[in-house]
C-alpha cells in the first residue's frame, strides 16, 4: 500500500508540474501575439488619420471651387484659421492656395501648411467630368486630443467631379447624390519622422441627411493582383499592405466626420498577416445604432494561423 501510494503521488505531482508548463507556456504565446499585432493597430489608426486629415482638405478644396464659380459668398467659402489666394491665369490654369495655422471649423483638428490647387480657367466644377489638380504642402494634422500623434502629407492628386453638380445643391433640382474620384500618391511623414509614400484610388458619393452631408467611399484601385483598393504602399513599419473596402465605407458630418459604418481589409502578403476592419461601435463594442455616432472600430486580426478580435478607439 505505500509503495501504490507514493506512485500515486509521483503522477499527481508529475501532472501538476505539466499543467504548470503548459500554463507558462500558454501565457508567453499569449504575450507575443499581442506584441506582434502593435504594426497592424498602427496601420489601422495611421490609415484613419490620413483619412479623416484628406476628407477635410477635401471639403475646404469643394468650398473653394464651388465659390469660384460665384456661387458661394467670400465668407462661406473660407476653412477657419485659414487664408486663400489665388494667382492670374498662367497657359491657361489658375492656382489658388489654402494656407492653414489653427483649428478646423468643427474645432477637432489642428492643421497647418498648404493645400494648392490648378484649375483650368475653362473648367468649371459643377460640369460633368470636371478635373481639376491638387497637391499637399507639408499639410500637418494632428486631432486636439492627441496632440504628439501628427502626421505630415506631401504629394499630388488628380479629383474629379464625375457627376457634376456642387455639394450644396444635393437635395434640390432632383440632385440626390454627387460622385467625385480621387487618385495619385503621397508621401506621409509620421511623429516619429517615418516616411512612406501611398497610393490612393477612392470614389466618394455625397448624400444629404437632415441637412447633413453623408459620405459614401469605395476603392478602385488595382496592384499586385489586388483590386478594390484604396490605399497601398509602405506602413511605418517599412511593411507592403493593399487596403481594400470591401463594404462601402460610410462617414457622416454629423459625426463629425467619422467612419460610422463599413468594412475593409489591409493584407500584408509578405508577413502572411492582415486585419479586417469594422467600424460603427459605441463605447459598449456594441453596433451604433438610431444614428449615433460611433465611439469604437472592431479589428479582427490574422497572422500567420493565428487570430483574434480587439476593439479599439477611434484615432
Amino acid at each position: 500500500m505505500k509503495t501504490k501510494t507514493i506512485i500515486q503521488l509521483s503522477f499527481f505531482f508529475l501532472a501538476l508540474l505539466v499543467i504548470s508548463l503548459s500554463g507558462c507556456k500558454k501565457d508567453n504565446t499569449t504575450t507575443t501575439t499581442t506584441s506582434d499585432t502593435s504594426s497592424l493597430q498602427n496601420l489601422a489608426n495611421d490609415e484613419a488619420q490620413v483619412n479623416k486629415a484628406s476628407d477635410e482638405a477635401m471639403n475646404d478644396i469643394n468650398n473653394v471651387l464651388s465659390g469660384s464659380q460665384g456661387t458661394l459668398k467670400a465668407t462661406e467659402l473660407l476653412p477657419c484659421h485659414a487664408t486663400l489666394d489665388s494667382t492670374g491665369v498662367t497657359n491657361d490654369t489658375i492656382t489658388y492656395y489654402i494656407t492653414y495655422n489653427g483649428l478646423n471649423c468643427d474645432g477637432n483638428l489642428f492643421r497647418t501648411g498648404q493645400i494648392e490647387i490648378k484649375k483650368h480657367v475653362n473648367t468649371y466644377w459643377w460640369q460633368t467630368g470636371a478635373t481639376v489638380i491638387y497637391s499637399y504642402k507639408n499639410y500637418k494634422v494632428y486631432h486636439v486630443l492627441h496632440p504628439t500623434k501628427y502626421i505630415t502629407m506631401n504629394g499630388t492628386k488628380t479629383y474629379e467631379n464625375v457627376t457634376g453638380a456642387l455639394l450644396f445643391m444635393l437635395g434640390t433640382s432632383n440632385i440626390d447624390s454627387i460622385i467625385h474620384k480621387e487618385w495619385g500618391s503621397m508621401t506621409i511623414t509620421f511623429e516619429n519622422n517615418t516616411a512612406r509614400t501611398w497610393d490612393i484610388a477612392r470614389q466618394l458619393t455625397y448624400t444629404k441627411e437632415n441637412s447633413k452631408l453623408v459620405l459614401k467611399t469605395i476603392g478602385f484601385g488595382t496592384a499586385d493582383n489586388f483590386t478594390n483598393l484604396v490605399i497601398w504602399g509602405l506602413n511605418r513599419d517599412n511593411e507592403q499592405f493593399y487596403d481594400q473596402i470591401t463594404v462601402p465605407n460610410v462617414f457622416r458630418q454629423a459625426c463629425e466626420w467619422d467612419p460610422c459604418s463599413g468594412q475593409k481589409n489591409d493584407t500584408i502578403p509578405t508577413k502572411n498577416k492582415g486585419i479586417k476592419i469594422t467600424w460603427g461601435y459605441d463605447s459598449n463594442n456594441q453596433l451604433i445604432t438610431n444614428g449615433d455616432c460611433p465611439a469604437k472600430y472592431m479589428l479582427d486580426w490574422w497572422i500567420n494561423n493565428k487570430s483574434g478580435t480587439m476593439y479599439l478607439p477611434l484615432p
